[in-house]
């Protein structure tokens, strides 16, 4: 197992755990983590390998499960997992056993049948990108989260893009737990075809209006409103 760096808020009884995307890190957490431990949460957010201040190796969407599952504690109330996090949670819910878990814009599958890796050039190149190309492509992010974004950028070692998983997808069928889907406005992964599909599946869905992949960044007001009954 890869030990993981862990960003912690709060000293409260109650776990929540945050787990970040593809190129990220517990970095991308800078607003919510306070958030929710102003609520009375103990919250845990890890680098994945390959990310932040975690090791570099060989990296797999199986040992990032793994090391996830490592990490956590054994009673964790709230999981979040945005874009790859939310495969991750997804792959490791029936074994956390989560109170709730909260889907942010999950790379569940790509709705047009193919598969990722034909993104995955384009994600590399973000690799060398200034606060310019972030500022263009987010105009709405605050400096704060520019920052955060070129920070994490730096720590990102972008082998991680470099994988076999990048062909396949990963959709769960039925949640295990109580489980929210939320869905940035429009979702390219998540559209309305698909959110009708998990729905009828027996999860909950809520899009934040106006928002892109990074929901917590575009809207972050809007994300915790949208929140509202799973916190």
């Amino acid at each position: 197992m890869t030990r993981l760096h862990v960003r912690e808020w709060g000293q409260g009884d109650r776990v929540a755990l945050l787990v970040h995307g593809l190129s990220t890190s517990s970095r991308s957490w800078w607003q919510v983590g306070p958030a929710l431990a102003g609520r009375g949460y103990r919250v845990l957010a890890p680098d994945l390998a390959g990310h932040g201040d975690s090791p570099r190796g060989r990296y797999s969407r199986e040992r990032w499960a793994d090391d996830l599952l490592a990490t956590a504690p054994e009673k964790v109330e709230l999981a979040i997992g945005h874009s790859l996090g939310g495969v991750l949670l997804a792959m490791i819910v029936e074994r956390l056993r989560p109170l709730r878990a909260i889907y942010e814009d999950p790379a569940w599958r790509p709705d047009s049948g193919n598969s990722y890796g034909a993104a995955q050039p384009a994600i590399r190149a973000m690799k060398d990108w200034g606060a310019a190309e972030i500022r263009a492509a987010a105009p709405s992010w605050s400096d704060e989260n520019v920052q955060a974004r070129l920070d994490e950028l730096a720590g990102w070692d972008p082998d991680t893009t470099r994988m076999d998983y990048l062909e396949t997808a990963y959709s769960p069928v039925l949640p295990l737990v109580p489980s929210l889907i939320l869905r940035a406005d429009p979702s390219a992964l998540i559209p309305d075809h698909r959110a009708e599909e998990y729905r009828a599946g027996g999860f909950e869905t809520r899009l934040v209006p106006n928002t892109g992949h990074f929901v917590h960044y575009d809207d972050f007001d809007g994300f915790i409103a949208a929140l509202e009954g799973w916190l």
